[in-house]
């Protein structure tokens, strides 16, 4: 039982993905794709990070930047049904007649979310790059702990009580779950910085190559706590907390190509997987001594995979009339093949499918409305789905506009929201406690950007 007990020393670190959207890789780092979604076949500046090699079709040579500012607030809650034990009988332990319910909060919110995007054209060459946090971007928080810390903590402690009562011949009380408070508390953020650079070359009048690499540097940070305290005496029954950094880095190589056909232009590009490893700086680490083989991978120093899986991209752009332009696009993350803690990659069914499509109209010479959708779809199960980390299906609905302040300066502006499908994963050992529970995991997700697009 010992082992059951200190279960919730291992979950006090949250898996790498848990806020960073999931296995989701941030796609929307200016307002036009905000706006549009679809950008995967532009040729403006937020071409750099959607589709490089569409930067030779730039209208003309010389500088071109883009600065970006956007802001995001996320949630994502656990409505938990668990069972527990209630006392003890001739043959051992009893269950409750009802479970325990409790609905888990989660908050992470990214105030600021920079990015900057540049390009020089001269002639059949672009040179082009971009900064920008390519995952996560925020902080989250748990401030009333998660399922596995309570259904783990309850049954652990209740079943270490009814050893201890069977060891002394029933001399010592049993400790039910009324007799002690559980508390618990989480707080995580994580960023991808992300430095892109690389070269674009107009082949031919209608098509253009891109090849490039993208620096990634990782930063993370993780706190949590985890008390059982005894009413009346002040006991602490399971002593655990946490502060850990971690940091790693790795190389992404770029490529891309580009078929401006007429009124129909085509953009594609790969990136290839990363390998990227995080290592621990741990500030604190407190447990009992019993669980030091639970808490051994988040030692100071220890290295986990936390890869950048490969994604390929493709769109289409036409142009209907000189004022109407629409654009679908498709795109593949190998996901199954990038790794992750504890080789949690090998529970997804498949690699993350999404769907993407936008239009937009010039209602003036100055003014631009659009709008957009995008459909996610990834390979999850119940095998990859967890308290500390946890995706969902998902469509995303986006709108905004453009406005030409001058023949220099364009800004953009745009707000869009997802609305996830509800998982709900039920189990008969449910977080190790040999009893059965059901969780319902729900997300939801609103962003809101302005961009400013410049021109010399």
């Amino acid at each position: 039982m010992k082992k059951l007990l200190f279960i919730g020393a291992a979950t006090l670190i949250v898996s790498n993905s848990t806020f960073a959207g999931g296995i989701l890789t941030n796609t929307n780092q200016h307002a036009a794709f905000l706006r549009m979604l679809s950008r995967g076949a532009t040729t403006e500046i937020d071409g750099a990070l959607s589709n490089p090699a569409g930067l030779s079709f730039l209208p003309k040579d010389g500088f071109h930047v883009g600065l970006s500012i956007q802001s995001a607030y996320q949630t994502r809650n656990i409505d938990a049904s668990f069972m527990t034990y209630s006392g003890v009988s001739a043959t051992g332990p009893t269950v409750a007649d009802k479970p325990f319910e409790k609905y888990y909060e989660g908050t992470a919110s990214a105030p600021v979310i920079p990015s900057l995007f540049a390009a020089y054209k001269k002639g059949d060459w672009t040179i082009s790059g971009f900064f920008a946090i390519t995952a996560g971007g925020g902080k989250a928080s748990f401030d009333d702990g998660l399922p596995i810390f309570d259904a783990s903590a309850m049954a652990g402690i209740f079943q270490s009580s009814v050893e201890k009562y069977q060891e002394s011949q029933g001399q010592r009380p049993i400790m039910t779950p009324n007799m002690y408070d559980i508390t618990s508390a989480m707080d995580g953020k994580q960023y991808i910085y992300s430095l892109q650079l690389g070269l674009s070359y107009k082949a031919t009048e209608w098509l253009s190559v891109f090849g490039g690499g993208r620096m990634n540097y990782f930063t993370g940070g993780y706190k949590g706590f985890l008390n059982a305290i005894v009413k009346g005496t002040d006991t602490n029954l399971l002593p655990l907390a946490l502060d850990c950094d971690q940091t790693g880095w790795g190389l992404t190589p770029v490529i891309g190509v580009d078929a401006k056909l007429g009124k129909l232009n085509i953009g594609a590009k790969y990136d290839f997987k990363t390998n990227l490893n995080i290592e621990n700086n741990t500030h604190k680490l407190d447990y009992p001594s019993t669980a030091e083989d639970m808490v051994a991978p988040y030692k100071h120093g220890v290295n986990t995979p936390n890869d950048i899986p490969a994604m390929f991209s493709i769109a289409a752009a036409y142009e209907f009339l000189p004022v109407l332009r629409a654009s679908v696009e498709y795109h593949f993350y190998d996901d199954k093949n990038a790794g992750m803690a504890n080789d949690k990659q090998k529970f997804l069914t498949k690699g993350t499918n999404e769907y993407l499509a936008g239009i937009e109209f010039d209602v003036t010479k100055q003014l631009t409305l659009s709008c957009g959708g995008q459909i996610t779809d990834y390979g999850l199960s119940d095998g990859f789905q967890s308290d500390t980390s946890f995706s969902c299906d998902s469509y995303t609905l986006g709108f905004g506009a453009k406005v030409k302040m001058n023949q220099h300066l364009n800004l953009n502006v745009g707000y869009m929201w997802t609305n996830y499908e509800d998982y709900t994963k039920t189990s008969s050992n449910y977080n190790g406690t040999k009893l059965p529970g059901t969780n319902v995991y729900s997300r939801t997700n609103k962003v809101f950007g302005l961009s400013a697009d410049y021109s010399f």
